[in-house]
This record gives structure tokens, sequence and C-alpha cells, in this order.
């Protein structure tokens, strides 16, 4: 139930995120996010020979297609048909295919890397996910797997801005993070997106259990572009949005 809810609410929705995210509108994903899975995958010696690279939950493929722009071969996979119908009109290069993360349609070893940006928040089969993540990862291959920072981006988080005590502070509220959770909000009016919170440790311990262990870790400071929309919390670079693991087959 919980994952036909999920689906169907990504079906529902799937214009908000490629009208709000794409194609240059979103600052965090041109100036942070897209240069940082291109400069990942190059430091991990994963270079255009080295062979394809999956990416998981495509979306409309924006990832996807700025791989294929920087010489990689890519296939994305979403179980949304919104967004893989969206994906395959844009185009330019990547081969799309209708899947979900816990049960990819690829044999074993197919791919040199995987990447999964901003996907697993939205996962309930996470250790499927991981599991068939590394199952289709050829030896030695990497996984560049980017989240919503699990510490401080909790559900209930964000800035407080203290008027009442003196002098007035802000600051950043963290939620309850050892809590493993499912919310479903309003991101944007009339816009409902499921999420699912889980502790850092969960994460580690389930990518270790599966052979893929960390590597390289960056939790990098909000890019200008965002900082810029909200010049009023001073203190907004110094909490990072962001969390980016490296992992590798052994």
């Amino acid at each position: 139930m919980t994952d036909e809810l999920n689906a169907g609410l990504w079906e529902t929705h799937a214009g908000w995120w490629q009208a709000e995210f794409t194609d240059g509108v979103d600052p965090e994903y041109t100036e942070q996010i897209l240069p940082l899975i291109v400069d990942e995958l190059a430091d991990s010696g994963v270079d255009r020979a080295a062979g394809p690279i999956l990416d998981i939950g495509t979306g409309e493929g924006q990832v996807a297609r700025h791989l294929v722009a920087h010489g990689h071969d890519v296939v994305g996979i979403d179980p949304v048909r919104a967004q893989i119908t969206e994906a395959a009109r844009r185009n330019e290069g990547p081969t799309y295919v209708q899947a979900s993360a816990d049960h990819l349609p690829f044999p074993d070893g197919t791919f040199a890397a995987a990447v999964a940006c901003l996907v697993y928040e939205h996962i309930d089969e996470v250790d499927g996910a991981i599991a068939e993540t590394s199952r289709v990862l050829d030896a030695g291959g990497v996984f560049v797997f980017l989240l919503n920072h699990p510490l401080l981006q909790t559900p209930g988080s964000g800035w407080i801005d203290d008027q009442i005590i003196e002098p007035p502070e802000q600051y950043w509220r963290i939620g309850p993070y050892l809590i493993e959770s499912a919310t479903v909000e309003e991101v944007q009016k009339d816009v409902f997106i499921r999420f699912i919170h889980r502790p850092l440790s969960r994460y580690l311990n389930a990518l270790a259990g599966h052979g893929l262990y960390l590597e390289h870790m960056v939790e990098p400071a909000p890019p200008p572009g965002f900082l810029a929309q909200a010049p009023q919390y001073e203190s907004a670079g110094t909490v990072p949005r962001l969390l980016t693991l490296r992992c590798r087959k052994r």
C-alpha cells in the first residue's frame, strides 16, 4: 500500500518536479548537485571508457542527460510513467526503462557505476534497493548516493527566528533524528510528496551489508544561488542540506 501511495503521488505531481527543479530552474541542481556527481565519478576513476552508468530514480532525466553530456553511457530507471515519458521526450542520449529500484531488470555486473540522487528518501524497500544496486554493479563499481542530509533535514527541522529572547537569535532546529518515519508533506500548495526519514547509520550499515563501502563523503554548504533566495537567514551557509556518499563495491 505504501509503495502504491508513493507511486501515485509522484504520478500526480510529476509536473511539479519537472517545472520546479529541472533544465536550469533550480540553483541547487545547476550549481551544486550536477557538478558534484560528475566530480565524484571522475575522482573515483569512472571515466568514459569505464562502462555504463545507472541513474536510479532518474525522474525526467536531468542527471542522466548531464552525464551523457560529459561523455558517459547512461541508463535511467524510474517507476513513474509520467517521469519516464517526459525523460524520453527530452532524451538527448540516455536510455530509459520504467522499473523500481528494488527490482532492476539488468543482469549481474552490468554497470561500472550507479547514481541515486535524492531518491532513497522516497523508497520503502531500502534494503532491497541497495541489494539490487550492488548486484548490478561490476566488481569495483562505484555508487554515488545523494540524500537530503539525514541529520539536518529530519522531519520538523527548520529555522527558528526567536525574537522573544534578548538579543534575538536565529538557529536551526533538528527534528527527531533517531526515529525512522514516513510523512506526506505539502511541499507546495496542493502538491503532496511522501518522504521517509532514516538515520545515517541505517544507510551505511545496509550499504556495507551488501558489499558497498564508503570511500568519500561530502557535506557541502548550500550554493550561492540557493542562499540568495533566503538572505534573511544569515547562518544558512553553515547548515548543509545535502549529503553525498561515494561507495565502492568489494
